[in-house]
């Protein structure tokens, strides 16, 4: 069995410092329309772009859960676009990713459905304190 990466936690709701340099991570839709949750922060605070709803911009990164009608994406999808995402923690290593527990609110899925789809992620990732049992 291979080492186990060791990742930081935050307290859920928590948004890195300003004048930090971390990338933050949300869960966003198909139409790129951030209005509401992490979304609406991304947008305010981390220069989330109304109409792209997937990959990096500003300051974040964007994995959608939902699709352009704003129907939830089913756990085969969200992890397509969370797979994308884990390898881009590896080629960018001078990047530090502070998670949300995206797909967790809106979207409606449950911790242990979502966290462990990121547990290969580079050592780069501040994830949720919630995920800590499902990413270690």
């Amino acid at each position: 069995m291979g080492k186990r990466l060791k990742y930081k936690y935050h307290r859920d709701g928590e948004i890195p410092l300003p004048g930090t340099q971390s990338i933050f991570v949300f869960g966003s839709n198909d139409r790129g329309a951030h209005g509401l949750g992490a979304a609406l922060i991304a947008k305010d605070l981390y220069g989330a772009e109304y109409g792209i709803g997937t990959g990096l911009m500003g300051r974040c990164y964007a994995i959608p859960t939902k699709d352009r009608f704003m129907r939830v994406k089913s756990l085969y999808e969200i992890k397509r676009d969370i797979d994308f995402f884990v390898k881009f923690t590896h080629s960018r290593p001078d990047l530090d990713f502070w998670i949300t527990r995206i797909g967790c609110g809106l979207a409606g899925y449950k911790n242990f459905q979502i966290a462990p789809m990121f547990r290969d992620c580079n050592t780069n990732c501040n994830f949720p304190h919630q995920w800590k049992p499902f990413t270690r």
